[in-house]
């Protein structure tokens, strides 16, 4: 089980999760590939001091990428995406 600090690994910030932002107030995080859905909750709000309603999950597969004649594995990681009480937000996603 991963530590509180160790849960959320960082936030996703692409196009697809600022059009979910906008439209939904839906957060996307990547987050420890062990976490589950209580811890990933805890820890959002005990570090963004936020009211979480709703948390999904999924990994992302692995992709396998070709550099000129060498080629390698992206690894597959998890992300977690995250719907707020009314009213409040996250301040990582706002600026």
């Amino acid at each position: 089980m991963p530590e509180l600090l160790r849960t959320i690994v960082g936030p996703v910030v692409t196009e697809k999760s600022s059009a979910a932002y906008a439209a939904r107030k839906e957060y996307a995080f990547r987050v420890h590939p062990e976490a589950s859905k209580p811890q990933i909750k805890a820890a959002i709000e005990a570090l963004f001091k936020v009211t979480v309603t709703d948390v999904r999950t999924l990994v992302v597969r692995a992709k396998r990428r070709t550099y000129g004649r060498y080629q390698g594995v992206r690894p597959s990681w998890k992300k977690a995406i995250v719907t707020l009480k009314e009213g409040d937000a996250i301040q990582v996603f706002e600026g």
